[in-house]
């Protein structure tokens, strides 16, 4: 799968695929320049098409594209093959050829999948969603048990870019007091900065998921690789996406 994208570099079973795209590669013009992947941000829907059909020249079938809500939902990925943009955050296959996607900015894209390579998961995990517990219902869809759990963390904002007011701060810690550890005071005052990786790490240890990899760049530090809302305001979108051969 060589191209302008991301492959993860995690254990997973040979017949799990898994890719993240960058900006790079497509033929939107500035401000999506160039691959953005979003039907929803106002880029020419005609450049849309173009690029999402460059990144479906590397894969098995249309991927389930999902409305993202910042929410919890997951569905199954082969469900939404005639059903586009369904309401949901998440999405699970256990079938051959059934492309799980989410798209992202900023927010954190997990992708999982079972040692055994039987089931396979996307999330979009923003802080909402993550302080809703969209991982833990990305997880119990797997239906196995989380210890045969392996996740990636793909590209995010990174703390030092990631100005949160204490609202947040204090939301995250009444759920778990260890998310203590996931904020440091910023400059501004009653302002912190979210570490979003390390807060999907501790939710995935809860779980008891513990092969856990990526979590390694920032979206809105590295403008030549990747789209970042909080740094650009009007912006394309890049695509997180696994399936099973």
């Amino acid at each position: 799968m060589s191209g302008p994208w991301i492959c993860p570099d995690w254990p997973a079973p040979a017949r799990v695929r898994a890719l993240s795209t960058t900006r790079v590669g497509g033929v939107s013009v500035a401000p999506y320049n160039s691959l953005n992947l979003g039907t929803h941000v106002g880029d020419d829907p005609a450049a849309v098409e173009m690029n999402r059909a460059r990144l479906g020249s590397v894969l098995p079938g249309e991927p389930a594209w999902l409305n993202q809500v910042h929410g919890t939902a997951v569905v199954d990925a082969a469900a939404c093959a005639g059903v586009p943009d369904a309401d949901a955050d998440a999405a699970v296959s256990c079938s051959s050829g059934v492309v799980c996607s989410v798209m992202t900015a900023d927010c954190l894209p997990l992708l999982l999948c079972d040692r055994a390579g039987t089931v396979v998961a996307a999330v979009h995990a923003g802080w909402r969603g993550l302080h809703g517990g969209v991982v833990e219902a990305g997880v119990a869809a797997m239906k196995v048990a989380p210890s045969e759990i392996l996740a990636w963390l793909g590209p995010a904002i990174g703390q030092q870019a990631f100005e949160v007011g204490s609202e947040v701060r204090a939301a995250f810690m009444a759920v778990d007091r260890q998310a203590e550890a996931a904020f440091r005071p910023a400059e501004t005052p009653a302002k912190w900065l979210a570490d979003l990786y390390l807060l999907a790490r501790q939710r995935l240890a809860v779980l008891g998921v513990s092969g856990i990899y990526g979590g390694d760049r920032c979206t809105f530090s590295e403008p030549d690789c990747f789209f970042s809302y909080r740094r650009d305001g009007a912006t394309g979108r890049m695509a997180s996406l696994i399936w099973l051969d």
